[in-house]
Formats: C-alpha cells, structure tokens, sequence
C-alpha cells in the first residue's frame, strides 16, 4: 500500500485565511488611497475652501471586503463635481472633477500597491 502524505498552506487552511486576509488588506488600502487621492485634487482646486465638505468625505464600511469612498450625499458635491444640473451651460462654473481625477490617479497607482500588498502573502504561501 503507498502512503501519500499531504501537507502546505492549501491543505492547512493556511493559503484561505492568508488570502481572506489580503482582501481585506486590499480594500483597506485602495479605499484609503481613493480617499486620499480624491482629497489631493480637491484641496488643489478649491479657491476659497471651507471645510465642511471635505470633512463629509468618508470611507463607509458596507462590510470588510466592501469599502465606499463617498461625501455622505452632501446636496452640492455633484455641482463641486462638474456633473450636477447646475453647472456648465446653465452656470460658468465647470466643476472641479476631482474624484474623477482622483479615481485616475488611484488607477494608476493599482499595480504598485498591489504588487506590495501581495508580496508578504506570496511569500507566506512559498514558505508556509
């Protein structure tokens, strides 16, 4: 009779609780990058800031793999936006776009954080 011995993180649980654990570090990271990245443009473009809107600027937790970056619904965040029914043609103001520019700029930096987060993890699976 052979004997067939198993053994390693995907037959300890170990590569499921690693890989949950990344999720989560992902999430944790790329909501607060957003953030960050959205704050950047914004105080960049305001003229006169006050600052009730950008401390509306929030990451709500839907759960630990769902993170929304949001301004909490605040009436005029789509006309700072450029996107309300106020701004451009009916007004002269365009809008700022700095989510829009900040989602670009979270985007672009994907790969690298990416790259970092999982590097740790990797490593744990290749090493047990």
């Amino acid at each position: 009779m052979t004997t067939i011995n198993i053994s390693g993180p995907l037959f300890d649980g170990l590569a499921d609780h690693e890989a949950d654990r990344l999720a989560i570090a992902v999430v944790d990271d790329v909501s607060a990058q957003a953030k960050a990245d959205w704050m950047t443009f914004l105080d960049s473009s305001i003229r006169h800031p006050t600052p009730y809107y950008e401390t509306q600027i929030t990451i709500s937790v839907d759960n630990p793999h769902r993170k929304v970056v949001n301004d909490r619904g605040i009436v005029y965040g789509p006309w700072l936006e450029g996107v309300g029914s106020r701004n451009s043609p009916v007004t002269r103001f365009p809008g700022y776009h700095s989510l829009r520019r900040g989602v670009t700029a979270t985007q672009a930096r994907l790969p690298q954080l990416l790259e970092r987060l999982a590097k740790p993890y990797v490593e744990r699976m290749n090493h047990g």
